[in-house]
């Protein structure tokens, strides 16, 4: 029986290296990403199903959610930096840091909330990509850090919640990928891990199946 995953952000970075690594072991998989052009590019070489969207969109979630009607794997990897150079909290874009919470708080809930019937059902699993910015001081990170911190919460309520799913909040450490060389520079990022690499202890922990919690990679 073919494991279906769906995977956010999925274009790029995490959700790409895992989104190949995943195809290479027979899973079937239904990606999304803002990007229409690379994710139907990634949807090609994986034969996956591609649907380009904003999961910020109600409609575009729903989509998901009917494409995957069948579901053993949920992976919350798409994510915004927000405002960059990173800010203060002092002079933090209010609206902005809204705009950042729909993004990395409330979509991964209304797309948890959309699959939930069909992970119950399948006895399936939950991966929410979170980062040592929840709960690292870390200056200019507040905005990021604190939705970060939100989501974290969330699926460790949600693990108390929904026994018969496996809910993992996962900090998968610094990777060079684009949004690591928006923060800090692309020098700096070519030093961080290889997603490639993140990605397969990743997909070790889901072959593995622990007990829900939290997660770190590195």
């Amino acid at each position: 029986m073919t494991n279906i995953a769906l995977i956010t952000g999925a274009s790029r970075g995490l959700g790409l290296a895992l989104a190949r690594s995943l195809a290479g072991a027979g899973w079937s998989l239904v990606l999304t990403a803002r990007g229409a052009e690379d994710l139907e590019r990634v949807a090609s070489e994986l034969g996956a199903v591609a649907i380009p969207g904003d999961v910020t969109d109600p409609a575009h979630v729903e989509r998901l959610a009917r494409a995957a009607p069948e579901l053993d794997l949920l992976v919350n990897n798409a994510s915004d930096l927000g405002v960059t150079p990173l800010p203060p909290l002092a002079g933090y874009p209010l609206e902005a840091f809204r705009v950042l919470l729909e993004t990395n708080v409330t979509a991964p809930l209304a797309l948890l909330q959309a699959t939930l019937p069909a992970l119950r059902a399948a006895r399936g699993a939950v991966v929410n990509v979170t980062s040592d910015a929840a709960t690292g001081a870390y200056a200019g990170w507040g905005g990021y850090g604190a939705t970060k911190a939100a989501l974290e919460q969330l699926s460790n309520v949600l693990s108390a919640e929904e026994p018969g799913v496996r809910v993992w909040w996962v900090d998968p450490g610094e990777m060079n990928t684009r949004m690591l060389a928006d923060a800090v520079g692309t020098e700096e990022a070519a030093g961080a891990a290889d997603p490639a690499k993140v990605a397969a202890t990743l997909h070790d922990l889901v072959n593995a199946r622990p007990a829900s919690g939290k997660v770190s990679l590195q």
